[in-house]
């Protein structure tokens, strides 16, 4: 097991430890993200002790992925389909069916709000899944995917969750699979306008890459999204050009 595997799986067992809990809950998408935060929950605390929530909104194209990667770690699961609490959600305030933001964020807080039934119902502890490139720039949602009371993974970047993933030995096809929240067609990266590699060199090296203002401009305007759960910041810290130059 290679060294930044070995320090997630440290952090995430003394977490636990500390606060006194057993089991784990997260929402698995079939994205690199949850596969390989469940994947280190089942390595740091047994599969017994994690429990994977599939969520879909009505029907979700590559929710196979989700199936493949519950099978392969063994892990406890349950499918939690959210579509009806998502139209009653906007059923309830006049327009917000219309309004973009409401629209495309509700799925996320549903999503969030029904796993913290599950955890709370449960004695569960929650996981966020968040990575350190989709943080800095912002591609989260207040109220849902960036919640969690701990996030194994919030300080590394997409390239190193990756890694993870091929060192706990999960599937090629949930390591590598094109990024996308499984909400609407288009994939994170056609959405976004650049891809994950370009934030992760900005982040490790400093690299200004061909969307270095792009960048900038969507960390300044989402920065107030970044303090908001317990975060994995272990020993040895590694380079992080936000943290050295904005302080977060």
């Amino acid at each position: 097991m290679k060294e930044l595997t070995q320090n997630v799986f440290k952090w995430t067992k003394e977490t636990f430890d500390k606060l006194g809990m057993t089991d784990m809950v997260l929402g698995i998408s079939g994205g690199v993200d949850s596969s390989v935060v469940a994947a280190i929950g089942v390595a740091a605390l047994g599969k017994e002790h994690v429990h994977g929530i599939l969520l879909p909104c009505g029907i979700q194209k590559d929710i196979s992925a989700s199936y493949k990667l519950v099978d392969h770690l063994g892990i406890d699961y349950d499918v939690q389909d959210i579509e009806t609490l998502v139209k009653e959600s906007l059923a309830l305030v006049p327009g917000a069916d219309k309004a973009y933001d409401a629209k495309t964020n509700v799925p996320a807080r549903m999503r969030f709000v029904q796993i913290m039934v599950n955890a709370q119902t449960h004695g569960w502890l929650m996981a966020n899944t968040c990575n350190r490139a989709e943080d800095v720039i912002g591609y989260c949602t207040i109220g849902g995917d960036n919640m969690g009371s701990f996030a194994p993974i919030n300080m590394l970047t997409k390239g190193e969750v990756i890694e993870i993933g091929e060192d706990l030995g999960l599937p090629a096809e949930l390591v590598h699979k094109t990024p996308i929240d499984g909400l609407q067609p288009l994939t994170d990266e056609e959405k976004l306008g650049f891809t994950y590699h370009e934030v992760d060199e900005l982040i490790r090296k400093g690299v200004h890459g061909p969307y270095y203002d792009k960048i900038i401009n969507m960390y300044n305007k989402n920065k107030f999204k970044l303090e908001m759960v317990r975060i994995n910041h272990f020993d040895p810290k590694r380079p992080d050009f936000f943290l050295e130059h904005f302080g977060i």
